[in-house]
């Protein structure tokens, strides 16, 4: 009974350990398990110990590889553990139940572990014997990337090596290569540690990357940049925008270009632009903003590569084009039977390409000059050509139109006297048309006179009387026209008719010669001569001249006998001779108008004034009255007779006179008029002075008619006038 409580008691450490290790074969026959397992460095790995439950006591020991000799780990009788000190070289080691946990791993741990544990069952003890395999699996280190040459020429070997410091075999390497502009790329088949790039060339530039990785992990080296250098190349020159000729590149007058250089080196090349010998610009774009005809020439991109001191250029011709000034010239020439179309554009680099079309199709191309040849029956009238011209430089065609129409009508003809009628100018006219009309001279025999012109053709005559009589004909052509129109003249010498052969017309008043022309060829110019046979000319007084169509009349105004009764003369004339006609112009006068007495005459209170009373006597058309007056004087020294009033009516028979001096006695008369004839005077009256204060009474007499008046005094009136003739005597108040 002792002893068996003795067994189950848990015995103590102390005397564990030689029993465990002394008598292991003295508690019967023991059973063994065996396995493996792997740890990684670092991490946790736990070791269970057999496969029995609840153990008495547990005995954990390590023997390393290669080595016979096993030591101490860890002890346990489940209450209480007791770990090895040496066992730090394995891990953080620790107890769980009967397992052996090793934490923070460590490479000291790869090994043979063996677990004894002590059971007891149906009364008896036994062991069990655990056997356990460590494998530490080391993961890989960090990759570098290591160049034998980080910035090699082109041309020349590099070796590319990926350093692992540590990592448990096997340790798989990969390498992976981005270029700067492109996407990263795995070097296919290359998994040495070693990379040999023999020869390295440019597509060898780079990012480059190793990695690595075994059982426990995959790790990647930074990045490192292989910089190859190389160039430059030869240089690609591109213009914007980009047009192409056989020698290179052209542009418009007045655009922007852009010549671009691209020469492909590391470090990048450093650009210079030369247009012939002379330096324009420095750097890779050259941009003209405007260009013109100056900029036409070659140029040259110079490339530098400063590191490695080469140079390489390319050469561009650049053209600049500009179009022909204005727009394209249509024209037509006139040739018998047919037409034929030209148009023209000179100028332009390159010259303009042009063509015709028409209403029968397209015509032929051509540059700068285009002709287009048309049977003149297969053409309508108002047919419609256009020419159209192309050129790289304009956006748009430029064209221009030209209709086909016959002249309206037919020709004209008509003639001409130069200057001092020496020649006879032949002048034929037929405007219009497209193309104009082709006119020519022939004489009455249909003999040409001269060459032919277009729309106008004139032939010169020496002037000669013979040439009277002779006829000329102009003969038109036109391809729309059949059969060919013309026109026709006779040269003779002039005739002419006048109005009236004698005209007669009163004084003042007006007259109108009229003459006609009533042919010439050339036409005659007509002209009136005078009385005195001097030309009438425009503007002379009294005389007007009115041409109208063949006519020209010679108007009077204010006919005077003196002046402009006579015989004009109507001259037609012309350079193959001359004609005239008379025509007699006689100007009547007015018949004499009634004679007139005056009646009465009276003075105002201090003679400056005379009121005038008249009557007339005897028949006769008037058309007024003139009063005239005069200082009466005796003997030879009387005055002149002044107007002292006109344009009298004829109704009137008294007129008031004033500003008359009252120191100067006055003798006075009145004429009558019709129109331009004067009649005879009045007899002349003349005022004196009488006392009037001693006079009661004043007789007058006269003879016609025959009686006598007696008067009586008026104390206000001093005047009395005497009839210088006593036969007309009048007899007058003395109140007036």
């Amino acid at each position: 009974m002792m002893g068996q409580r003795a067994l189950r008691r848990p015995p103590g450490l102390l005397w564990l350990i030689p029993l465990c290790v002394l008598h292991l074969g003295a508690l019967g026959q023991p059973s063994e398990e065996a396995a493996s397992i792997q740890g990684v460095r670092g991490s946790s790995v736990e070791l269970a110990c057999g496969s029995q439950p609840g153990p008495l006591v547990v005995f954990w020991s390590f023997m390393s590889l290669g080595s016979l000799i096993p030591r101490l780990v860890a002890v346990t009788n489940g209450a209480e553990s007791k770990v090895e000190a040496g066992a730090s070289a394995l891990g953080a080691v620790s107890m769980r139940n009967s397992s052996l946990v090793l934490a923070e791993l460590r490479e000291g741990a790869r090994g043979h572990f063996l677990c004894q544990a002590l059971h007891q069952a149906g009364g008896q003890l036994h062991t069990t014997y655990s056997h356990i395999s460590l494998t530490v699996l080391v993961p890989v280190s960090k990759p570098q990337v290591r160049m034998s040459e980080l910035s090699p020429m082109e041309g020349t070997s590099v070796v590319a090596t990926c350093a692992v410091r540590e990592g448990t075999e096997p340790v798989t390497i990969t390498w992976q290569h981005q270029a700067p502009r492109g996407p990263e790329a795995t070097l296919v088949g290359v998994t040495e540690r070693l990379f040999h790039l023999d020869p390295v060339n440019r597509t060898h530039l780079g990012w480059y990357v190793c990695s690595a990785h075994n059982a426990v992990n995959r790790m990647s080296s930074d990045e490192v940049f292989l910089d190859v250098i190389y160039g430059p190349d030869q240089p690609v020159i591109t213009v914007e925008p980009p047009r192409f000729t056989e020698e290179g590149f052209w542009s418009s007058e007045k655009e922007e270009v852009t010549l671009s250089c691209l020469a492909a080196s590391n470090p990048p090349s450093h650009y210079v632009w030369l247009r012939g010998h002379t330096q324009v610009h420095a750097g890779p774009t050259y941009t003209i903003t405007s260009t013109s005809r100056a900029h036409t020439g070659l140029y040259t991109c110079l490339a530098h590569n400063r590191h490695l001191d080469t140079r390489t250029q390319a050469t561009v011709q650049l053209t600049i084009y500009y179009p022909p000034e204005g727009q394209p010239s249509c024209a037509v020439l006139p040739t018998f039977g047919a037409v034929t179309l030209v148009c023209t554009w000179p100028g332009g680099l390159p010259t303009a390409q042009m063509q015709w079309e028409g209403p029968q199709g397209t015509g032929p191309t051509a540059p700068s000059n285009v002709t287009w040849s048309h049977a003149a029956t297969q053409l309508a009238n108002s047919s419609t050509f256009t020419c159209t011209g192309q050129h790289p430089a304009l956006a748009l065609l430029a064209l221009c139109r030209i209709t086909l129409w016959e002249p309206l009508r037919s020709p004209i003809c008509q003639t001409v006297a130069t200057t001092r009628d020496q020649f006879i100018m032949l002048s034929c006219e037929w405007p219009g048309g497209e193309p104009p009309a082709l006119l020519s001279w022939l004489d009455g025999q249909q003999e040409p006179l001269g060459g032919s012109s277009s729309s106008l053709a004139v032939h010169v005559l020496q002037a000669r009387e013979d040439l009277a009589g002779r006829e000329f004909i102009c003969r038109g052509t036109h391809p729309l026209r059949v059969p060919d129109p013309h026109c026709q003249l006779q040269l003779e010498a002039p005739q002419l008719a006048v109005a009236e052969p004698w005209v007669s017309v009163l004084e003042g008043g007006e007259a109108w010669l009229g003459c006609t022309l009533l042919g010439g060829m050339p036409p005659a110019q007509l002209l009136w001569l005078g009385p005195k046979h001097l030309p009438v000319e425009p503007g002379t007084s009294g005389f007007m001249l009115h041409p109208e169509g063949t006519q020209l009349r010679l108007g009077i105004q204010g006919a005077d006998p003196a002046h402009h009764g006579g015989t004009y003369q109507c001259v037609a004339h012309n350079t193959l001779g001359s004609r005239s006609q008379s025509v007699l112009l006689e100007v009547l006068r007015y018949p004499a108008p009634p004679n007139v007495t005056i009646s009465r005459l009276t003075y105002s209170r201090h003679r400056r004034e005379v009121q005038l009373q008249w009557a007339i006597r005897g028949p006769g058309n008037l058309t007024g009255f003139l009063v005239q007056q005069r200082a009466s004087v005796p003997g030879p020294e009387a005055g002149a007779w002044e107007t002292a009033a006109g344009d009298i009516k004829p109704e009137s028979r008294t007129q008031r006179l004033g500003g008359l001096d009252p120191g100067v006695l006055y003798a006075f008369r009145v004429l009558a008029l019709n129109h331009h004839t004067t009649g005879h005077p009045s007899e002349a009256l003349v005022g004196c002075l009488f006392p009037w204060s001693k006079i009661t009474h004043i007789g007058v007499q006269w003879k016609a008619p025959r009686h006598r008046q007696v008067l009586k005094h008026h104390p206000t009136s001093q005047v009395w006038i005497l009839p210088t003739n006593p036969w007309t005597s009048q007899s007058l108040s003395p109140s007036q």
